[in-house]
């Protein structure tokens, strides 16, 4: 079964937290796979990763060759770089969940609406079996709450 963390953001936004979660993952070894349903908001995202401090190597589609990116941001959720975490942004949902070691499912806290999805696919990760756990952010850093 895959690990999958709900990471509630109530301080920052999706570009302010992404970046440290994924070079997180880069200092641990690991490739990612940065996907949402929506293909301009993971442009924008693209280029929010370039213009961090830390250099976060990245591609997308548009960019090729995914098999020599350590991130590839994408709408389609299948592994083609070869990353074993999954970092879900934008509610989106993928059944490719068990292809990946860990997931990552990055919400928005101020949006009732985002909060209620996450509720849902919590319920439905349960159901299947997955290892959960929920982060929230706190004034600096993430707290662990379940």
């Amino acid at each position: 079964m895959t690990e999958i963390g709900f990471y509630h953001l109530t301080r920052s936004t999706l570009t302010q937290a992404l970046p440290q979660l994924l070079a997180r993952t880069l200092a641990a070894g690991q490739r990612a796979l940065v996907f949402g349903s929506d293909v301009a908001a993971l442009d924008a995202l693209s280029t929010a990763l370039w213009a961090q401090p830390a250099w976060l190597p990245h591609g997308t589609a548009s960019d090729g060759d995914a098999d020599l990116q350590p991130i590839w941001l994408s709408a389609d959720a299948e592994p083609v770089n070869g990353a074993r975490y999954l970092f879900l942004v934008e509610g989106a949902e993928t059944d490719r969940i068990r292809d990946y070691d860990r997931a990552f499912d990055i919400f928005d806290g101020n949006s009732p609406e985002a909060v209620a999805a996450a509720r849902t696919r919590w319920k439905t990760a349960k159901e299947a079996g997955h290892s959960l756990a929920y982060w929230q952010q706190t004034e600096s850093s993430w707290q662990k709450k379940a």
